[in-house]
């Protein structure tokens, strides 16, 4: 019977942690949508600004203001470059 009980408890206890796992990662991810989302509203192709501003929103966990500069307000943002040198964070 004690087996039973402690493969119970340790089945919860993983089903309960993973659980708050996916919560946490979708908090994460709604941040960076909706600050991407505000990022990127004026862009001209706003799927690739969406999907640059969320690599670097995951990366640096901020997402400067307005559409366009402001990127001392988060310089990791601002920092990354791509394969060729250039900003990769819109």
């Amino acid at each position: 019977m004690k087996p039973t009980v402690a493969t119970f408890v340790f089945l919860s206890l993983v089903l309960l942690s993973s659980s708050l796992l996916q919560t946490t990662i979708a908090a994460g991810s709604s941040f960076c949508d909706s600050k991407c989302a505000v990022r990127c509203s004026k862009a001209g192709r706003q799927d690739r600004c969406l999907k640059y501003c969320g690599i670097c929103c995951k990366d640096c966990h901020c997402v400067p203001s307005g559409t366009y500069g402001n990127k001392d307000e988060c310089p990791c943002y601002r920092d990354k470059k791509n394969s060729k040198g250039r900003p990769k964070c819109p």
